[in-house]
This record gives C-alpha cells, sequence and structure tokens, in this order.
C-alpha cells in the first residue's frame, strides 16, 4: 500500500481545514494509499512515506522562509513530492503570472513592486483604469489584498513592501471567477466561484459560494497553456480563469500547491485525481 503523508496547517491555524483535506483524503484512500496527515511547519521524518503532498499546507505565505527552507529539505532527502519541488517552488512567488504574460498567455495584468508608495500607484493607475488591486506575491486565501479607489491612500502597512498591483476587473462581481480542475493535464471539472454581496474576494472564509458549471468557451485551451508554460508537469492543477476587460479569460492564478480541488463536483469523485498522485510513487 502506498503510504502518503499529506501535508496540513500548524495546529494554531486560525481556519477551518478539514472540509477541503477530507475529501482529498478520502479521494487518496479509495485510490488504495494509506494517508497520514503532518503539519508542514514541523512535519518530522518523512522517510518511511511513498508520497509526500503538499495538498493542504497552508498558512505558507505567513512564513515563506520556513516554506522554501522545507522545500529545499525535500529536495536533498529526495521523498518524492507531489507536485515536483521545482513546480511548487516556482508557484510559491505569484510573480509567475508576469512570466506567463510574457509568453503570451492571457492573464491579469500585473506590475510587481519592490517599494509601493504613493508614486507607483499613481504609475499603475496611469497604466490601468478603474479601480486597482494590490497584494503580496507570496500570499494565499485574499491575505494582504487590498481594493484601492482612485482617491484611496496606501494602507499603512503596505507602505514599502514588495506588492502586485493589478487593474479591479469588475467581472469577478457580475460573473464570478471559474475554477479547472486538470489531472495530469486532463480536465476533471470547474466551478464558478462568486463572492458575498459587496465583496469583490471569493474565499469561502469571506463568505464566497461556489457551484459546478460547465467549461466556458476558451478556458481550457488557456488552461493548458499556463500549465505548460510552467517548469515541470503538474499532477494536480486548479487554473483560475476570470474575465478581462477585452471579454476574453486570462489567468488570475495557478493553484499547484495546496488547492481546494471541489473533489465533490468531480464527476468521477476523485478518481483521476488519486490515479495521478498514485503514479507518481516509487
Amino acid at each position: 500500500m502506498i503510504r502518503a503523508a499529506v501535508l496540513v496547517p500548524a495546529p494554531d491555524y486560525p481556519e477551518d481545514w478539514a472540509w477541503a483535506f477530507d475529501v482529498e483524503a478520502a479521494a487518496l484512500q479509495r485510490g488504495g494509499m494509506k494517508v497520514e496527515a503532518r503539519p508542514w511547519r514541523d512535519p518530522g521524518d518523512l522517510t518511511d512515506f511513498d508520497l509526500v503532498l503538499p495538498l493542504v499546507a497552508w498558512g505558507y505565505h505567513f512564513d515563506p522562509k520556513r516554506w522554501l527552507d522545507l522545500l529545499d529539505r525535500l529536495e536533498n532527502e529526495r521523498p518524492v513530492t507531489v507536485n515536483p519541488i521545482p513546480l511548487l517552488r516556482w508557484n510559491s512567488d505569484k510573480v509567475y503570472l508576469e512570466e506567463l504574460g510574457a509568453k503570451g498567455i492571457p492573464t491579469v495584468p500585473t506590475a510587481l513592486v519592490d517599494q509601493l508608495d504613493m508614486q507607483s500607484i499613481a504609475e499603475a493607475r496611469d497604466r490601468f483604469s478603474g479601480d486597482l488591486v494590490i497584494k503580496p506575491p507570496i500570499s494565499a486565501s485574499a491575505y494582504g489584498t487590498h481594493r484601492l479607489g482612485p482617491t484611496d491612500y496606501l494602507p499603512a502597512e503596505v507602505i514599502g513592501q514588495t506588492m502586485m498591483v493589478q487593474p479591479f476587473l469588475r467581472s469577478v462581481m457580475d460573473e464570478g471567477e471559474y475554477s479547472l480542475m486538470l489531472f495530469d493535464g486532463e480536465l476533471s471539472h470547474s466551478i464558478i466561484k462568486r463572492p458575498t454581496a459587496g465583496d469583490y474576494r471569493t474565499q469561502p472564509h469571506l463568505g464566497g459560494t461556489e457551484v459546478a458549471c460547465a467549461v466556458p468557451d476558451g478556458a481550457l485551451d488557456v488552461a493548458r497553456a499556463a500549465l505548460g508554460a510552467a517548469p515541470a508537469p503538474a499532477a494536480y492543477a486548479r487554473v483560475d480563469l476570470i474575465r478581462l476587460d477585452d471579454g476574453a479569460l486570462g489567468v488570475i492564478e495557478l493553484e499547484l500547491i495546496e488547492p481546494s480541488l471541489w473533489l465533490q463536483y468531480a464527476p468521477d469523485h476523485g478518481t483521476s485525481f488519486a490515479a495521478a498522485i498514485a503514479a507518481r510513487a516509487r
């Protein structure tokens, strides 16, 4: 039997994560694997496991150095880590959006600012029309994300910080944000996520909701192009897409580390997910 260590949050993590872990662990168990949860901050000895899966390593953005140190450790100790470590390291910093855009893949326009100040915001307002969204390049769950109107000042805690600046896309409120789940590059299922009334953030802990949906026209081509530009193939992937101002769909995020995969909406209930993971075992 394949033994899999699933990395999960530290015991003091403030959000409920069992809803994401349980459905993924159940799919792996149905696929013939023995699953054990290990906190990513202190996972202990992992040498007896066939696979290490950072599927619920929530909170890595709070301590990115410790996270990257763990990836270095896994690379040195050489347990089979899924997704592969070069992919995890690349996906940890959202600067990859600039890289994808430079390769011609439709993405949310993104400017990376080393030391955010009002001058850089003024320049972004000249480049992007309307409201702006700022967020840290290493982030998750809308952590550190702010929407700025035309006359809003910067929150004090972000001044001088390295931040990404993007145009606010109202389509997230009017239409929603699509998520496509792909396992070994093959589409499994898709959902659409919508924020609660008056908000623009789609995360469940902020009141966002999701429903299964058909894959919108063109979405799968964009998702596959984005994954094809990554530094290694992904066993599991969630590609988040949003409607851009020109009407096309663009990548807002690639989730290749610890995504909620919404397997409860998968027609096969996660069989293809488990198969993609099992194929990586020794």
